[in-house]
């Protein structure tokens, strides 16, 4: 019976060394969980045999058993590495249409060649699909998608109106607008200029040039171009408000902006001399001769002056004494957008910016939890799966309830703590050592009992 005991002791000692290397070769290993060998004792007992004169028959190794404590986080200069601080596991499939889900801590996230989402092992992320403004759609485990970033932003967006607001000087010296040239700026008093996009996506310069009118000193005269074209303000009668008329040999039509003498705006006329809306210029169509790449030729921009009101005052553009300054220029047209960045919340939100400048919620990574993590079947990779003794797979949003938060740039080191592993290896050492010695002894007492004579 004491060799047996002695053996049971050795085999025990053997499965706590094991287990300790493994922690220790592990120490390394991103999102790894160590393991702690737990024994018990082996008591057999007939009715018969007697209690109090009983000894134990040895030890039993019951359980390997993960400790899931929280790892420290490690930072990096990739945007796609996750950390969880917290309660969770990221959910992944090994491929597009799985659903054989498995559960991690390792966060080294990469992008592959179809803009998925996916581990070193090839298995890709999941979360949850989400509205326009972020929200979620769903939290269920079986709604959840592979997370894929989109390298590009939608489809172009032509411009239709360009929003100015600026102030043209009072004291700037008037100009004779039948001397107007584009290419002189000595005959016209100030320029400023913005990128406007076609139904293609194709950019161009559309350059607005002022002429304070040597006829009027509170009246201007405002010329458009696009790519060095000039662009008609859409009047269709006689043209009563030109420029260029000497300068570049053709009149070139012109809108016309009327001030008061305290500088606010009062009035604006097309070509025409017909009075337009404060604040709201006639839509002008680019035409096939700027647009020559095949756009859209019916495109027509809309140039919004006035940004502002207060009662019946138009607050810009004004004439004042100072100088000519631009306090607001936007259009609402968009290029087509390519991939510059991805930033993800701690909610878990993925949000990818565009070259154009705009910035969309793409997905939202699902978090999954357990009612008993040490229950979950472990797969190499520190992945695991759900066992009955692990309870169901509950998905959820990082940051709510009992989940964790989502930390990027960041991922979680295994939670092995290396001068306790170094300890814990000496103390089993010396464990296995001592249960070696047990069966030398034992086997010692035999031999000298076979050699009686």
């Amino acid at each position: 019976m004491s060799f047996n005991i002695a053996l049971s002791g050795v085999s025990a000692a053997q499965r706590d060394l094991d287990t300790t290397a493994n922690n220790i070769a592990n120490v390394n290993t991103v999102g790894f969980k160590e393991s702690r060998a737990e024994f018990g004792d082996v008591y057999a007992q007939s009715l018969l045999a007697g209690g109090k004169t009983k000894v134990g028959d040895g030890v039993i190794a019951q359980e390997v058993a993960q400790q899931f404590s929280q790892g420290s986080l490690q930072f990096t200069n990739n945007s796609l590495d996750l950390a969880i601080t917290g309660n969770g596991f990221f959910a992944t499939v090994p491929g597009l249409d799985s659903r054989d889900f498995s559960y991690t801590r390792a966060g080294m996230f990469k992008l592959d060649s179809s803009n998925f989402v996916v581990n070193s092992n090839g298995d890709n992320l999941l979360g949850f699909p989400v509205n326009s403004d972020g929200t979620s759609s769903s939290v269920a485990l079986s709604t959840t998608e592979p997370v894929s970033i989109p390298d590009s932003s939608g489809s172009p967006t032509a411009t239709t109106e360009v929003k100015l607001k600026m102030n043209l000087p009072a004291g700037d010296e008037a100009k004779d607008p039948d001397f107007f040239n584009p290419d002189d700026t000595t005959t016209y008093n100030s320029a400023t200029s913005v990128t406007i996009y076609d139904s293609l996506g194709d950019s161009h310069v559309q350059t607005y040039y002022f002429i304070k009118d040597s006829g009027n000193a509170n009246e201007w005269l405002a010329v458009t171009y696009v790519d060095d074209q000039p662009l008609e303000d859409g009047a269709t009668g006689a043209a009563a408000n030109t420029v260029g008329a000497v300068g570049l040999g053709t009149p070139i039509r012109a809108m016309r902006l009327e001030f008061s003498t305290g500088g606010d705006f009062q009035a604006m006329y097309d070509s025409d001399d017909t009075s337009l809306p404060l604040g709201d210029a006639t839509s002008v169509a680019l035409g096939a001769t700027i647009l020559t790449n095949g756009s859209d030729p019916t495109q027509t921009i809309t140039t919004n002056f006035a940004l502002e009101a207060t009662g019946s005052t138009i607050d810009e553009p004004t004439q004042y004494a100072s100088a000519f300054e631009v306090t607001s220029l936007e259009q609402d047209g968009l290029a087509v957008g390519r991939l510059t960045g991805i930033d993800i919340d701690t909610d878990g939100l993925v949000r990818a910016t565009y070259s154009n400048g705009t910035s969309e919620p793409i997905i939202r990574v699902a978090l999954v939890r357990f009612a008993n993590d040490q229950g979950l079947n472990q797969q190499s990779n520190t992945q695991w799966q759900e066992s009955i003794d692990s309870g169901e797979a509950l998905a959820g949003e990082a940051t709510t309830g009992t989940f964790g938060d989502i930390n990027s740039s960041a991922l979680e080191q295994a939670n092995v703590n290396l001068t306790t592993e170094l300890i814990d290896l000496i103390i089993a050492q010396r464990n296995f050592q001592a249960n070696s010695r047990a069966l030398e002894i034992n086997n010692q007492l035999n031999q000298t009992i076979l050699n009686i004579r």
